[in-house]
């Protein structure tokens, strides 16, 4: 990505767990944002997924009952070794049968989200855990909390990697990385976004897959 800057963001939880930060002009399928967040080896690599995990994991230790998790923007590896972790620690539900569903939700071409009739039973009556890489706007937590509402499940919690925000609809987005990892962050709708205001070209499109030079 041509005129960028990028730099390092470590953790105060785990030498493992890193931000790749590039600072730019990126335009998101509902925003434009100044930096990107790469995570490609925190969702993709062992140890550094497992790491995540067991730091998400400890806002659940105590008293939150889980059934299932639903994983966005590509965290499903990070899913299975957040319930390995919550299991380990008895967060589990009294009717979980001692189980906890890792679910991929399908997305329609407009955004929406939907589950197939064979996965209803892993969502109806189940507290539900959403995952997800990066919440910057909140639309996507809207868009799963819909849809794992309008399934029948009631939300146990909501998890990110880096959260933008720190709370949607009253609930607590729990994260290990924030704006205040990254000073000067910021998220604008396409008409109102400073860069374009100055004309700075965009260098990517982005999403939870990774980036495409423009």
């Amino acid at each position: 990505m041509d005129n960028t800057t990028s730099f390092l963001v470590n953790s105060q939880y785990s030498s493992l767990i890193t931000l790749d930060v590039t600072q730019g002009h990126f335009a998101t399928s509902s925003s434009h944002i100044n930096y990107y967040i790469d995570m490609t080896i925190l969702k993709s690599k062992r140890r550094e997924a497992k790491a995540v995990a067991k730091t998400l994991a400890q806002e659940y230790s105590v008293s939150t009952d889980v059934d299932a998790i639903v994983c966005l923007d590509d965290t499903d590896i990070i899913g299975a070794y957040l319930a390995d972790e919550l299991a380990n620690s008895g967060q589990i539900s009294q009717h979980s049968q001692n189980a906890i569903y890792i679910l991929v939700p399908e997305q329609t071409t407009v955004g929406q989200l939907f589950f197939r009739d064979n996965y209803l039973p892993m969502i109806s009556g189940k507290n539900v855990l959403v995952l997800l890489a990066t919440a910057t706007t909140g639309k996507t937590i809207n868009t799963a909390l819909d849809c794992i509402e309008y399934y029948g499940g009631s939300i146990a919690g909501i998890s990110a990697i880096f959260s933008a925000t720190k709370e949607v609809h009253g609930m607590k987005i729990n994260s290990i990385f924030s704006t205040d990892d990254i000073p000067g962050y910021g998220t604008y709708s396409a008409g109102k976004c400073p860069m374009c205001a100055a004309k700075q070209p965009l260098n990517a499109i982005v999403n939870s897959h990774g980036y495409s030079k423009l």
